[in-house]
């Protein structure tokens, strides 16, 4: 006969591989879905457009910041990180990318959105490159599971461009 150590090692083994075989299979669910987000940025003004005392350049922008990531919630899915973020080249890096705002969506009741708002952190470049710079806002969002592996993409927003001379 089994003692009782001998049954609870066999129950709490079966219970931990039918456990990972449902979290296996919530995984693999995610990659059944295909989302089809929608995003839509308009810069409204230029607040202010300066030379900083150090000879950096700083964008101080009003924007309007509209989307629908409702198609990225599945059973899933915990939350999504948004952030858009303004890129653009210089003749030193090949790619520049500052973070002007940034959200969590904690639920697909939450994911079609539009915000009113100034970027919450500096769009500073590092020397005088931004005077009539053209670039990209991008839209970007982490999909955080709540089991299996994280998964990003993005929404390429182009033909944006900051003035001449400093205001």
């Amino acid at each position: 006969m089994h003692s009782f150590g001998y049954r609870a090692n066999s129950l709490l083994t079966f219970a931990v591989t039918i456990l990972a075989v449902m979290c296996a299979m919530a995984s693999f669910s995610d990659n059944l879905n295909t989302p089809s987000p929608s995003s839509q940025v308009e810069v409204l003004s230029i607040n202010w457009f300066q030379r900083q005392p150090n000879g950096n350049d700083e964008v101080s922008m009003t924007l309007n910041i509209s989307a629908n990531l409702q198609s990225m919630f599945t059973w899933n899915t915990k939350q999504v990180f948004v952030f858009l973020a303004a890129e653009y080249a210089t003749p030193k890096n090949s790619l520049n990318q500052v973070s002007l705002w940034d959200g969590i969506i904690p639920s697909k009741e939450h994911a079609k959105f539009w915000i009113h708002t100034t970027n919450k952190y500096r769009f500073t470049d590092q020397g005088s490159n931004l005077r009539g710079k053209e670039f990209n806002l991008t839209l970007h969002w982490h999909v955080m599971p709540k089991t299996g592996k994280m998964f990003a993409d993005k929404i390429v927003m182009t033909g944006f461009r900051l003035p001449e001379e400093y205001r």
